[in-house]
């Protein structure tokens, strides 16, 4: 039995029926790779035989009474892998705006809390022998970082796989009511001990970002409840919508040397200039910046303590207003260093302390009232979107014995923020999974084919030829010809 931190149960707290607090993975595979020819029963059995690698896929949730404290994890007794990974066809032709609906179909629908948190999807009826494969998982029960680590275990180096050394892992008694609030009790009585020690870091780090407010010398990130509304930040429904976007690598990497750079930064120059486009298609451009919510990991070898999710945010904005490449690369370099320096001031761990006073019933009432009521709509948005950037490996991995040909990964919606973008490396690319309220960004595949454009604007500035961007910039219309012109090939 392990308790919840308090940031992997805040995730649970959020979740509504119209917020799906998960995290997914689209990839895609070869299936001529696999030794012997396709088969949906040498994926099941790989992920059974990995699943003493991967804690997350075992345990369930049990509730503590009256909800006096987090839910706690065990080792589900009744743990049925059938339930857990499940197959389905590919509408015809089988190519990525196929599979991104099928995506779509499969994120909007909740997990069941009462199994472990995750499902895993075979899409089989894909172009050039393909398959498909949609993973999600609650973030309740990973974030960024551990989710590349489950990644690791699941997945091999050659189509021939490994020799996996496992222990079986024993399933655990549902504890009783009594346990739970006995367990409840102590840990309450271990975090009242620490009450002070939280509020006095607190007060120490807010009068350090007060003082570099009000330093002129000192630069800043983007301030929450600033962001200019536009048509992603309203309330959202159940239903998502997915897309995809892809770059080159080394690309990439040319165009941050050559503008002496981050890749981060040239990341969300990409997203800002696809944005603007995209908001101009539609008459929305808004003249402020937008935004963006950047999560952040703060693990580091010393920290001991319990929870899947060690991430803090970072506020960046995202120059959408602003017509010249240059400075709005140089606009998004100078948020990002503020928003460290604020990130700094406060303290990497100051999230997920204060997380772990988070109150079950206080916060899961308030998330329901919050998006039953529609308030997203009432008042300014706090953030126009999240987009996230995960270093993944620059080698092929294989599940199964099937390549990994792509993978785009996919984070959760908010209410008043529906639009996440999601950015992984992978081999010689860099893959961009978008997640969209269905309603709010019907036409997300529009925002996707603005990708390509706004790196050629990015590849112009920094001189660099890109063989593979063979596409000039397309032309603000808005029609949605762009959109299919500029999907990665199948």
């Amino acid at each position: 039995m392990e308790r919840l931190s308090g940031l992997d149960a805040t995730f649970l707290y959020l979740e509504t029926p119209r917020t799906h607090m998960h995290v997914a993975m689209v990839g895609i595979y070869d299936a001529s790779t696999m030794p012997g020819g396709y088969s949906f029963n040498a994926i099941k059995e790989t992920i059974r035989e990995r699943l003493p690698l991967v804690p997350p896929f075992r345990r369930r949730l049990v509730r503590v009474p009256f909800q006096l404290h987090h839910p706690v994890w065990i080792e589900d007794p009744d743990f049925n892998l059938d339930y857990h990974v499940r197959r389905i066809g590919c509408p015809a032709p089988g190519g990525r705006r196929e599979l991104a609906e099928v995506a779509g179909q499969i994120v909007s629908i909740p997990l069941d809390r009462n199994r472990p948190l995750w499902e895993a999807w075979v899409i089989e009826g894909l172009k050039h022998d393909r398959i498909g494969f949609v993973c999600k998982v609650h973030h309740a029960a990973i974030d960024g970082a551990s989710g590349a680590e489950i990644m690791t275990e699941l997945f091999d180096f050659d189509a021939s796989g490994r020799e996996v050394a496992t222990e079986p892992v024993e399933p655990e008694h549902v504890p009783s009511d009594l346990e739970l609030v006995s367990y409840a009790a102590m840990s309450k009585l271990r975090l009242a001990g620490d009450a002070f020690g939280l509020i006095g870091r607190t007060a120490r780090s807010v009068a350090t970002l007060i003082g570099n407010v009000r330093n002129p010398d000192v630069s800043h990130g983007a301030v929450p409840l600033t962001a200019p509304r536009t048509p992603f930040n309203m309330s959202i429904g159940p239903h998502r919508k997915v897309a995809f976007a892809r770059i080159p690598l080394d690309t990439v990497k040319q165009v941050k040397t050559a503008l002496d750079v981050k890749v981060n930064d040239v990341v969300l120059a990409v997203c800002t200039g696809a944005l603007r486009r995209y908001l101009e298609q539609k008459d929305a451009l808004p003249d402020t910046p937008l935004v963006a919510v950047c999560p952040v990991s703060v693990r580091d070898g010393e920290d001991e303590r319990d929870g899947a999710n060690k991430v803090s945010a970072l506020f960046a904005s995202l120059p959408v207003d602003v017509d010249d490449p240059a400075e709005r690369i140089a606009t998004i370099v100078a948020s990002t260093q503020g928003a460290k320096e604020d990130h700094h001031a406060i303290g990497a761990h100051t999230l997920t302390d204060w997380a772990e006073w988070a109150a079950p019933r206080t916060f899961g009432l308030a998330a329901r009232l919050y998006s039953s009521m529609g308030l997203a709509n009432a008042h300014r948005p706090i953030h126009n979107l999240v987009i996230s950037n995960v270093p993944g490996p620059p080698f092929p991995l294989y599940f199964g014995g099937a390549e990994m040909v792509a993978t785009y990964p996919m984070g959760p919606i908010m209410d008043g923020a529906g639009l996440n973008i999601t950015v992984l490396s992978y081999r010689d690319h860099v893959d961009i999974g978008f997640l969209a309220d269905e309603e709010l960004m019907e036409d997300l595949w529009d925002l996707a084919a603005q990708v390509t454009p706004a790196f050629a604007e990015l590849t112009d500035l920094a001189g660099v030829v890109d063989p593979t961007l063979v596409k000039r910039p397309a032309p603000v219309t808005p029609t949605s010809a762009a959109a299919k012109a500029a999907e990665p090939a199948d």
